[in-house]
């Protein structure tokens, strides 16, 4: 077979829009990471990085939350924070447009008081966008026997696709919410989307990802 410019192009267009990983999602081997639902990316008007589409998903990604709860899928928050004096974040950020305002977090980070996390839920305090940098994650998902990552929160194009590519290089399975991410510009949304769909994860709504589990879950 002779495989012409029209035939690549339409397979890999199908791919980006299509596209449906084939593993199935079992709870007993899967975690729920909360990406950086935090008070300065999610409380509205108190930081000039306050995400708007963040905060209108947010309850749909707390109900997500109380299913995987009840699922018994553990629940792991991390938070973007100043952390070891900011000794360990990459030293190229300082020059990046992402950094070009003088706001400071008042005080450490925390999870958006409307996320409700429990005490008992573990919180991963990250020097950079990707949860598996210069943090245990690795380590706590290995201990907790699991090797299916749910990635949601914010931003879908930074800290959630950071995430999700580290975790597909380290030989966990993806699992992406389409709906329960968000990002400074929505436009942008779905070309994130649509690259993941295609070659690192599992991209799925909050309504499908529950139904998965709900279908896994011993009555």
């Amino acid at each position: 077979m002779t495989y012409t410019e029209d035939w690549v192009v339409t397979r890999a267009r199908h791919a980006y829009e299509r596209g449906r990983a084939s593993f199935g999602i079992r709870p007993e081997r899967a975690a729920l990471l909360v990406i950086d639902m935090q008070d300065e990316f999610v409380r509205p008007g108190w930081s000039p990085y306050w995400v708007p589409a963040a905060t209108r998903m947010a309850p749909r990604l707390h109900q997500l939350v109380e299913e995987c709860r009840a699922a018994s899928v553990p629940v792991l928050w991390t938070i973007f924070d100043d952390t070891h004096l900011g000794l360990d974040r990459p030293h190229a950020l300082r020059f990046l447009p992402h950094t070009d305002t003088d706001w400071r977090r008042p005080g450490p980070a925390e999870v958006w008081a409307p996320m409700g996390r429990h005490l008992d839920e573990a919180v991963i305090r990250k020097p950079s966008y990707g949860a598996f940098y210069d943090t245990p994650l690795d380590t706590m998902l290995r201990n907790l026997g699991r090797d299916t990552v749910i990635v949601t929160g914010t931003l879908t194009n930074y800290c959630c696709g950071t995430t999700a590519r580290q975790a597909y290089e380290r030989g966990y399975k993806v699992v992406f919410g389409s709906d329960v991410t968000a990002t400074d510009d929505e436009s942008r949304q779905e070309p994130e989307l649509a690259v993941l769909r295609k070659g690192f994860a599992l991209v799925l709504t909050a309504e499908e990802i529950t139904d998965r589990l709900t279908a896994a879950t011993p009555a």
